[in-house]
């Protein structure tokens, strides 16, 4: 799987997939879940760079202190939405406004695309932003769920 990044604008961000062939509807399923999960974490503000306190301590996580104040003055890093994802043919596609949240938001995606792409389904392509040409795209698509807006 290649992984390849264009111009990303955080608040207007498309990821496009390519498959390696049409993808059948319990692949397209398995790629719906990864980017359901994702996006409530990063709703949530999972994806916060400010801390990791566990990511820090390293190896021996027994008895490890949890500063509570730490992580209380951590500034939010909140994903703010994100669009229905899209099937054509080989290629799918999601838009993402992803607000705050921090760049290990997308470490995190493409982590679990790998693993998706070596366990279910080939993936060929992980592009993050840009668009493509032979596929136009709307400024602001509808939100996957609209009453977390």
């Amino acid at each position: 799987m290649d992984v390849r990044f264009r111009e990303v604008d955080p608040f207007n961000c498309w990821v496009w997939l390519r498959f390696s062939e049409i993808p059948s509807q319990g692949e397209r399923n398995y790629v719906d879940g990864i980017f359901d999960s994702w996006y409530v974490i990063g709703r949530l503000g999972g994806f916060n760079a400010e801390n990791l306190q566990v990511h820090e301590e390293a190896e021996d996580l027994s008895f490890m202190r949890y500063d509570n104040d730490d992580a209380s003055s951590a500034m939010p890093a909140l994903m703010h939405n994100m669009g229905q994802l899209e099937y054509h043919e080989e290629w799918a596609r999601c838009w993402l406004d992803l607000g705050t949240s921090d760049g290990i938001g997308l470490d995190v995606l493409i982590n679990a695309l790998r693993q998706l792409d070596s366990d279910v389904v080939q993936l060929d392509q992980v592009l993050i932003g840009g668009v493509n040409e032979d596929w136009p795209v709307e400024d602001h698509p509808d939100s996957v769920f609209p009453n977390m807006n």
